[in-house]
């Protein structure tokens, strides 16, 4: 039995079929199966029951998976390990991260990390679901929002802030709210997504907290449609600000309210990496941390 066999029929127990495994590790399905098909021969028990439609790990399969999971996991620690003697960032990253954050705040700083580590490969795998981190090999995940209870080590990025904006020609056509009950008279972008509510919260300068019922005609589930909405003058809406610090500068879009604090949920938001373990962190996954909270610091 050789470690990539080993490592092959883990991952198909995690996966369930062949397809997904060979596409994760970049080889044809047929290489897969024969894989699977050898280790049977060498072990002398059959470990998946075949079907046109479904592949079933048998109860053998299930036991040996079990004892063999922890020694595959300890000898790429190991590996990981052995690499970082050289104090050179290499390997596989596997980074997730939201769809729109990863398009406006990762793809942006890839080409300068990939030249800064040129040994460091990376997957960017861009998912708004929460994969977990050890079935699925991921070293680092982004979250946002309200950090929720996990059993990963996390490390705040950044606090996040929402703006109400708008655009110029929104305002000129509309008005300029002055104050956060002045929404009722206008149409808002709606993004009910997840736990947010048809209404905003603002908080002044003495802690004061208010909730603000908001209408629209609009109601859309991805914050970067609703960005380029409210540019195409179509209404206000609440975005958080690495989302629209761009259209800011550019005056694309003018921030409303800013003497409040504003949020569709509470006032705790940030930019969050996860990682599953404290008790060693590889060499590539630090590098990555460290890169990615340079970048943040600078805004």
């Amino acid at each position: 039995m050789n470690l990539d066999s080993l490592n092959l029929f883990a991952d198909v127990m995690r996966y369930g079929n062949f397809a997904d495994v060979a596409r994760q590790h970049r080889i044809a399905a047929s290489s897969v199966s024969r894989s699977i098909a050898k280790l049977e021969r060498e072990i002398g028990v059959r470990l998946f029951q075949r079907s046109t439609r479904r592949l079933t790990p048998t109860e053998a399969a299930a036991v040996f998976f079990h004892r063999i999971n922890p020694a595959l996991k300890e000898i790429e620690a190991a590996r990981q390990v052995a690499v970082d003697v050289n104090k050179r960032p290499g390997g596989n990253l596997r980074i997730t991260a939201p769809a729109v954050f990863a398009n406006s705040a990762i793809v942006p700083l890839l080409p300068e990390l990939t030249a800064a580590y040129p040994q460091l490969s990376i997957e960017l795998l861009i998912s708004d679901s929460y994969p977990d981190l050890l079935e699925e090999r991921i070293d680092i995940a982004i979250r946002l929002g309200s950090l929720q209870d996990s059993s990963y080590v996390a490390k705040r990025l950044a606090d996040m802030s929402y703006y109400v904006c708008a655009s110029p020609a929104y305002l000129q056509a509309s008005g300029r709210p002055n104050d956060p009950g002045d929404i009722a008279q206008h149409r808002c972008l709606l993004f009910p997504h997840g736990a947010h509510k048809l209404d905003w919260l603002f908080r002044d300068t003495s802690g004061s907290i208010s909730q603000v019922a908001i209408d629209g005609r609009l109601l859309i589930t991805q914050s970067e449609s609703i960005r380029r909405c409210a540019i195409a003058g179509m209404g206000l809406a609440l975005l958080p600000d690495w989302l629209v610090r761009d259209a800011l500068d550019s005056g694309e879009l003018l921030r409303l309210f800013e003497d409040y604090n504003v949020s569709a949920t509470d006032f705790d938001s940030a930019v969050w990496m996860l990682y599953p373990s404290r008790s060693y962190l590889p060499l590539k996954t630090r590098v990555f941390i460290d890169f990615l909270a340079q970048r943040f610091a600078k805004g």
